[in-house]
């Protein structure tokens, strides 16, 4: 049975949960922090989270683990069956997770944990993030699913990174970059928050976000 290591305060750790329970896999969580200890760089060489334990040993990186995932567990597909619709689909997580999300983590210091950043970081932020949030309004269907007809690995990594980039930068900037960008999110959110995988990971992050900030 597959272990899912991390915590659920991290979004790559809820994009695999996510996956996980979309698929309909068996599987336990321990919860694990990030660090340098050596007993957890045995496991993650890096000591990051999210990682998997499988049968053959362990495995990290979030898209790595979706893949395998993915490839050992047929059932249920979470991408597109045609190969050019896959790609778009990895197209917008490559799109959602580095010209989105890993800008917009500059600024959790300030919006979550009581930190400040600096002005001249915020400047360069909200330049990145209306460029990378234009981008994906740009290739982003809504018909109703972030690809199109179907649910997709997409739409389990937007749910995620939607909330937490709309969130900080409404703290930080004033403004909901994410509703400015893309007005259709509000709406393709509440859709998603109906399917019961979704529910799940929702629940559990927020009960994982308020006693993380204890």
């Amino acid at each position: 049975m597959i272990k899912l290591c991390g915590f659920a305060v991290s979004n790559y750790y809820n994009k695999i949960k996510l996956i996980l329970l979309e698929k309909g896999i068996e599987f336990t969580e321990e919860l694990v922090t990030p660090s340098q200890d050596a007993a957890l760089l045995k496991r993650s060489p890096l000591g990051k989270i999210p990682f998997i334990e499988t049968e053959r040993g362990c495995l990290t990186e979030s898209q790595a683990i979706l893949e395998y995932l993915e490839d050992t567990y047929p059932a249920h597909p979470i991408y597109p069956a045609d190969t050019f619709e896959r790609a778009k689909c990895r197209e917008l997580i490559h799109h959602l997770e580095l010209n989105i999300e890993m800008h917009a983590r500059r600024l959790y210091k300030e919006a979550f944990f009581g930190g400040t950043v600096s002005d001249e970081t915020k400047e360069q932020v909200k330049e990145l993030l209306d460029r990378g949030l234009k981008g994906v309004g740009q290739l982003a269907k809504f018909s109703p699913y972030i690809t199109g007809e179907h649910y997709s690995a997409a739409d389990c990594v937007a749910l995620l990174h939607f909330y937490f980039v709309g969130l900080a930068t409404k703290k930080v900037f004033g403004t909901d970059l994410v509703a400015l960008h893309i007005p259709q999110a509000e709406a393709y959110l509440q859709l998603l928050e109906t399917r019961p995988a979704v529910q799940k990971v929702v629940a559990d992050r927020a009960a994982a976000f308020a006693q993380f900030l204890k």
